[in-house]
């Protein structure tokens, strides 16, 4: 394979979309009647809980689960399957909560809370920049004096 075949295939042509065949986008997988589809969204759901499981482990457990981005701040379904999977790490979810966005998605007396947090890539990104430029900025002038 080329390397630009290389690229297309790691980049456009696995995860959810080499599982389903159908596409990587939650929002076309969820609405589809695809087997591979629901499969896909099986294993993304299996894989998000396998990770959290672990870095709960390392962490001797949770405080909070965060849902965020675009796939944790839209998919109610994808957030429900995921924070009904946690249940064991003391997240009691709130379905009502979290049909309705949160931002708190647990019940109150959850012993690890649940949120769905929004998220603006574009702004930390423009956040970053300006503190690396300042700090850039600040010792090219401390270099010339």
């Amino acid at each position: 394979m080329s390397v630009k075949d290389v690229e297309d295939l790691l980049y456009r042509q696995s995860g959810l979309k080499g599982i389903s065949g159908v596409s990587n986008d939650m929002r076309e997988l969820e609405p589809s009647a695809s087997p591979a589809a629901a499969l896909a969204i099986d294993y993304f759901v299996y894989r998000i809980v396998l990770n959290a499981g672990m870095l709960a482990a390392a962490l001797n457990g949770l405080d909070a689960f965060i849902f965020t981005a675009g796939i944790g701040e839209n998919s109610a379904n994808i957030r429900a399957r995921v924070a009904e999977k946690l249940a064991w790490l003391g997240v009691d979810f709130d379905a009502a909560a979290n049909k309705a966005g949160g931002p708190l998605i647990s019940k109150p007396h959850s012993k690890a809370a649940a949120y769905v947090i929004g998220t603006d890539e574009e702004l930390m990104i423009a956040r970053h920049t300006v503190s690396f430029l300042s700090r850039t900025t600040s010792a090219a002038s401390l270099e010339k004096t």
